[in-house]
């Protein structure tokens, strides 16, 4: 049921432990080429050299077939009416091809993070005035009403940089939450734009 389950890359043991050197009693699946009557696994030793309060299950552990061949395996150990072991389903799961594709895929994934940008998606151009503006005032960590006349001229000018005035009504918006005529944000957009006209002319003359 269980190779049905997860198809051929899977393979299910059952081992009896009445006579280790063929305790491979049934086998489903045929991932580390091993027939009925194979021996049992040396990991499977190190656990029954223990004491059985002590022996517990092993799920998820890293295993290698004779062909390179790398899996993902779990040991469930069978106990009797009085808790002695005397088996274990054994579940190996060939994952050779997975770790292939997760290489790719992690490839496929990984991010330039020399050229990390922030991009937010919105259904309405209210949404995109009022997120970006909402982003800027945050930075300064107080409400509008509290920042000085420099605060607000820089508040205006991060939102110029970010292209908030291309769009139309931003203006209106802006000067609301600055508490502010729109015709000051105005001449705050004035001012900007001559000093940045004024330093990009300085940079073309040098």
């Amino acid at each position: 049921m269980l190779v049905k389950l997860f198809g051929t890359r899977c393979e299910v043991a059952v081992h009896d432990f009445a006579d280790l050197k063929k305790s491979l009693i049934h086998l489903a699946g045929c991932v580390t080429d091993r027939k009925i009557g194979s021996p049992i696994t040396d990991l499977v030793l190190n656990e029954l050299v223990k004491n059985k309060k002590e022996i517990e299950d092993i799920p998820s552990y890293k295993t290698q077939t004779s062909k390179g061949n790398i899996m993902k395996s779990a040991t469930i150990f069978l106990r009797d009416y009085e808790g002695k072991v005397i088996g274990a389903l054994c579940i190996n799961y060939d994952i050779s091809l997975l770790m292939q594709f997760g290489g790719e895929i992690e490839e496929f994934i990984k991010f330039d993070d020399q050229h990390t940008k922030s991009e937010n998606f919105f259904t309405s151009v209210q949404e995109v005035i009022h997120g970006m503006v909402d982003q800027v005032i945050d930075g300064f960590r107080k409400a509008p009403s509290l920042m000085s006349l420099e605060e607000k001229v820089e508040c205006v000018r991060q939102l110029e940089e970010k292209g908030t005035f291309l769009i139309k009504g931003a203006t209106d918006y802006v000067a609301s939450v600055l508490g502010v005529s729109k015709f000051t944000v105005y001449n705050y957009l004035q001012k900007i734009r001559t000093i940045n006209e004024f330093q990009t002319e300085e940079l073309v003359d040098n």
